[in-house]
C-alpha cells in the first residue's frame, strides 16, 4: 500500500497579539508538550477547529432558513411548516 503524506499549503498570515490568562497559557503549553507541538500551533489549531464548527453551524442555519421559507410558499399551514422544520432540526441535531 502506498503511503500518502499530508500536504499543507502555505496561506498568507498576519501576526496578532492577544492577552491570554496565565493559567490558560500554562495549560496550553502542557497540552502542546504532550502533543509534541508548539503551543502557538496548538492555539491556531483550536481557533481553526472552533471557526470551522461555527461556520458549519452558520451554513446549516442558512439551509434550514431557506427550507423554511420555501416550505412557507408551498404549505398552507404554518403549524405544518413549524413541525417539518423542527423535524429537520432534530434529524440534523441543529438547535436554535
Amino acid at each position: 500500500m502506498k503511503k500518502r503524506s499530508l500536504k499543507i499549503r502555505a496561506r498568507p498570515s498576519r501576526m496578532v497579539s492577544i492577552r491570554i490568562p496565565q493559567d490558560t497559557l500554562d495549560a496550553l503549553k502542557r497540552v502542546a508538550g504532550h502533543k509534541d507541538m508548539a503551543y502557538q500551533a496548538l492555539i491556531k489549531f483550536y481557533v481553526g477547529q472552533g471557526l470551522r464548527a461555527d461556520l458549519a453551524n452558520l451554513h446549516s442555519q442558512r439551509v434550514i432558513d431557506a427550507a423554511s421559507e420555501i416550505l412557507r410558499r408551498h404549505v398552507k399551514s404554518p403549524r405544518k411548516v413549524f413541525t417539518i422544520v423542527e423535524q429537520i432540526r432534530k434529524a440534523t441535531a441543529l438547535r436554535s
